[in-house]
């Protein structure tokens, strides 16, 4: 294997990082408070920038099936990838990303994509791990009062945003992993992008009496991946512990897993799905976990209601390699939202369609 300190040394500046990524391991960070208005202005923002090849590659129909097309491992993506972008057009595609994230969902998000050249080094091919094959697309047109949505994807990150006006903006199917999930040397030797994901869901564990955990635990072995993988649609049995079997203490620590991931989102959504969740019931809220409780060995764990799913799979890589999702069932891919839209405006009834152009 290579020296990691001199390969890494040799790396040249990231392009999508932050000099505070390495605080992210049990720091709460600043949230963003976005509008759908705002994000709409950002968007626009980065479409003004792309000439017509730009706008062949990156925009789509609202409803076409590459929409739906999302996946989160290494593969031929369509939309215009970071490689291809100008300055220009790479600083508006920061801003459209960070106008839907929070600060922390922001970082996770560049952290991710950082650890691609990690990988490269550490596997001996960083020709194949490319930090600027991440990818845009947008579906429809950028409007503060009319549907359309929008995807981040490369590499272990698959961010899905659907807006209709000012009525809401939901983030699903959102996929995170990180490879390695603990870089075990070089100059970021300790750095856990996606630590408190698996940090929080052990502590709840640990804090179960054995009766309880007798709910929660839901198989010795843990699964090989999130179980849902890229699916369009979401069909899980509910597993494991009630909320309303916890006591306060552990309802606590449940929350804390949940807003992990909520939020990633900016802080108007972030708030929304908080006061959604807490007016919920907790007969419909489980928790279940997979695997063993140690740390380092391989675990699964997944948080799930009526309303949304958590995912989270720490088996590959020796237990050093994470997938995680948030998915909003109800609104994923813009849901009921853009359902109702089409239905109450038919100028928009048309089927979706594949791209004309490809």
């Amino acid at each position: 294997m290579k020296n990691l300190n001199l390969s890494w040394r040799a790396i040249a500046l990231p392009v999508l990082i932050l000099a505070a990524t390495s605080a992210l391991g049990g720091v709460v960070l600043a949230g963003v408070s976005s509008t759908t208005d705002e994000v709409a202005s950002a968007a626009t923002s980065f479409v003004a920038t792309l000439d017509a090849e730009g706008r062949d590659r990156a925009m789509y129909p609202l409803g076409d099936a590459e929409q739906f097309n999302w996946h989160f491992v290494p593969r031929e993506r369509n939309g215009l990838p970071l490689k291809a972008m100008t300055l220009a057009q790479r600083t508006a595609a920061h801003q459209l990303l960070q106008s839907a994230l929070s600060t922390q969902g922001y970082l996770k998000a560049n952290s991710i994509i950082e650890l691609e050249r990690v990988l490269g080094v550490i596997e001996e091919r960083e020709e194949f791990r490319d930090p600027e094959d991440y990818y845009f697309t947008i579906y429809g047109s950028p409007s503060a009062d009319e549907p359309w949505a929008w995807r981040f994807e490369g590499h272990h990150l698959s961010m899905s945003f659907s807006s209709l006006g000012d009525e809401m903006l939901v983030m699903g199917p959102a996929f995170m992993g990180s490879n390695p999930h603990t870089v075990s040397s070089g100059p970021k030797a300790g750095l856990r992008v996606l630590g408190n994901e698996e940090d929080l869901a052990r502590g709840l564990v640990m804090m179960l009496s054995s009766s309880q955990r007798g709910s929660a635990v839901i198989a010795s072995e843990a699964y090989d991946d999130i179980i849902t993988g890229a699916e369009r649609t979401v069909d899980l049995a509910y597993e494991g512990i009630r909320a309303s079997a916890l006591n306060d203490a552990q309802r606590a620590q449940l929350d804390r897993i949940i807003g992990e991931y909520v939020h990633n989102m900016d802080d108007e959504s972030a708030s929304r799905w908080m006061e959604r969740i807490a007016a919920g019931s907790d007969d419909e809220l489980y928790f279940a976990w997979a695997g063993a409780t140690e740390a380092g060995e391989g675990h699964y764990y997944r948080v799930h209601s009526p309303e949304f799913l958590i995912e989270y799979d720490n088996t590959q890589g020796n237990a050093n390699h994470v997938h995680s999702v948030w998915r909003d069932l109800r609104d994923d891919f813009g849901g009921d939202v853009l359902r109702a839209h089409y239905e109450q405006a038919p100028h928009h009834n048309e089927a979706p369609h594949d791209h004309p152009h490809r």
